[in-house]
């Protein structure tokens, strides 16, 4: 009987490892109710995934850099975007100050 997958076309890996790792895998698999293979698949998804997102964050590494480096000039569009974003956070950081300080408030009225 022919194997069937949840993924059409799906490619076949074949590789070695020593007998013990595969018993120890074979155990986590037994111990997790799943099948080696999907246990197999979800570590190459999650190693995709990580490799994705240091790329990811590379790149926005690098395009911040790059405006942190443009908005040195006081007079760029990057420096006016940082001073609003300033402003913003200000704000902010004085209205949640000032919501906490209310609750502190109410909660220690409500213990008295």
């Amino acid at each position: 009987m022919a194997r069937t997958s949840a993924e059409p076309n799906a490619d076949i890996i074949t590789f070695r490892i020593p007998p013990a790792l595969k018993t120890a895998f074979a155990e986590i698999a037994r111990e997790e109710a799943k099948p080696v293979g999907e246990l197999l698949r979800d570590l190459i998804r999650e190693r995709v995934k990580q490799k994705e997102r240091r790329e990811f964050e590379a790149e926005a590494r690098r395009q911040s850099l790059i405006i942190a480096k443009a908005a040195e000039d006081p007079n760029s569009d990057e420096a006016a975007v940082m001073r609003e974003l300033d402003a913003n956070f200000d704000e902010f950081a004085r209205d949640l100050a000032a919501s906490e300080a209310a609750a502190d408030a109410k909660r220690s009225r409500k213990w008295k």
